[in-house]
């Protein structure tokens, strides 16, 4: 036996800049010792304020605590008021980021009542213009968040990025004794753009850690090899994801990879899954992914965990495998109101295991346990809390039954924890 322990598995820290989102009485903190925040983005049209409060609402609700909102015309750049009134009669407190290309320079300066109800503004410096004219417009979109006192994050995309500054880096890596790769051309052009947009917004007046700054691209070692570079020249928050991660499978694999290599070197400030919806699928899938990809991770808890086997020749049905899917569906969709009544509950364990082969050893490990038992999976199936062996469930109703175990536990455990917190009123 060596002498020397197995490391324990840690993510190595990166220290960012902290910045604050702030809307009326209430504030998201970015950077720094935050942890790391979960974005989403809606598909409605903005215009349509009801439909697009009403999307907001399940994103929040989902566990995404910043959501940005197209912003593309006047039609839209005027429903975003009556979009935040709208969640504030809600009770939805989730920070708006308003999402500009080509015209947000028009737009915030037009609707003035917009530019302050937004939280924060995704400007792109590849679409607000070329040239003299892109620099004063530019100008006048970060003129404007330091008037307001929002913070901004400069968002540079592979697929509309500053031509003229990559044709001017294409031209000096002509001029090397050995030139770089084209695909190494692009990195350096993606982060310059990024860097020295940073550095001009500075320059006009918007305060350092009120800038959070994004590279964005497809593929996978792309995004690793730019946003590490981009790490070590900046100390500024940083914003990850693939700009378009794809559909289902693909989509979740590929922001997965990608993601979780760069958060365990502690690069990554805020994350967006930016999956495509498959046909009638949520919006909110893209959320529930990246909340898996931080609690997998160990950097966030969100929701409860649900360990199940993945069955096996000891599993010839299909109960195990429903009763796993009902708790976990169950579990999400209770958090929304269990976030506020019972603090904690996200840290709870609970197992649902197919046979006596692993079962009753995982069932032990987690706060609540439940082990069928395998083949024909014969009506009796016992039920472990705490470690300890608690009664035996038998018959049609183990899933309804074994649901109310859970809710019952959930009740008295952070139940509990609430009432010691709560403050006397008398």
């Amino acid at each position: 036996m060596s002498g020397q322990p197995v490391p324990l598995g840690q993510a190595r820290a990166r220290r960012s800049l902290t910045g604050v989102v702030r809307w009326d009485d209430n504030f998201v903190t970015v950077g720094g010792d935050a942890p790391v925040r979960v974005q989403s983005m809606t598909n409605t049209d903005t215009a349509e304020a009801i439909e697009t409060a009403v999307q907001i609402k399940e994103l929040a609700q989902a566990g995404s605590e910043l959501v940005r909102i197209t912003v593309n015309n006047d039609a839209a750049a005027a429903a975003v008021p009556h979009i935040r009134d709208q969640l504030d009669r809600m009770g939805i407190k989730v920070p708006l980021i308003g999402d500009f290309h080509y015209n947000g320079h028009k737009l915030l300066s037009d609707h003035p009542a917009c530019a302050q109800a937004l939280s924060k503004y995704r400007i792109n410096p590849g679409n607000v213009g070329r040239g003299d004219k892109g620099d004063k417009q530019f100008a006048q979109m970060v003129e404007i968040a330091a008037r307001y006192e929002k913070p901004i994050r400069i968002g540079v995309n592979w697929g509309s990025l500053d031509q003229d500054l990559l044709a001017r880096l294409m031209d000096e890596n002509a001029g090397r004794a050995a030139p770089w790769e084209a695909r190494q051309v692009m990195y350096e052009a993606l982060i310059a753009s990024a860097l020295g947009s940073a550095e001009r917004a500075e320059r006009l007046g918007l305060p350092r850690e009120a800038i959070v700054l994004s590279c964005k691209v497809s593929g996978v070692q792309d995004l690793i090899a730019v946003y590490q570079e981009l790490a070590r020249r900046t100390d500024h928050p940083l914003h990850l994801g693939l700009t378009e991660a794809g559909m289902g499978t693909k989509g979740t694999v590929a922001s997965a990879a990608a993601l979780s290599v760069l958060l365990q070197q502690g690069i990554g400030d805020t994350i967006r899954v930016s999956l495509t919806p498959q046909p009638g699928e949520a919006r909110t899938q893209e959320v529930v992914v990246a909340s898996e990809i931080l609690q997998a991770l160990g950097l966030r808890t969100f929701v409860p965990s649900v360990t199940a086997c993945p069955g096996c020749g000891r599993t010839t049905s299909t109960v195990f495998q429903e009763l796993a899917k009902d708790i976990d569906d169950y579990l999400r969709a209770s958090m929304p109101v269990w976030r506020a009544e019972f603090p904690g509950v996200e840290n709870l364990k609970v197992a649902v295991m197919g046979c006596i082969v692993n079962g009753p050893g995982e069932s032990k490990h987690a706060d609540i346990g439940i082990s069928l038992p395998g083949t024909g999976e014969a009506p009796a199936a016992p039920v472990f809390i705490d470690g300890e062996k608690a009664m035996t469930l038998r018959g049609e109703g183990i899933a309804r039954d074994f649901q109310k175990i859970v809710d019952d536990y959930v009740r008295r455990r952070y139940g509990q924890h609430q009432a010691a917190q709560s403050p006397v009123v008398g």
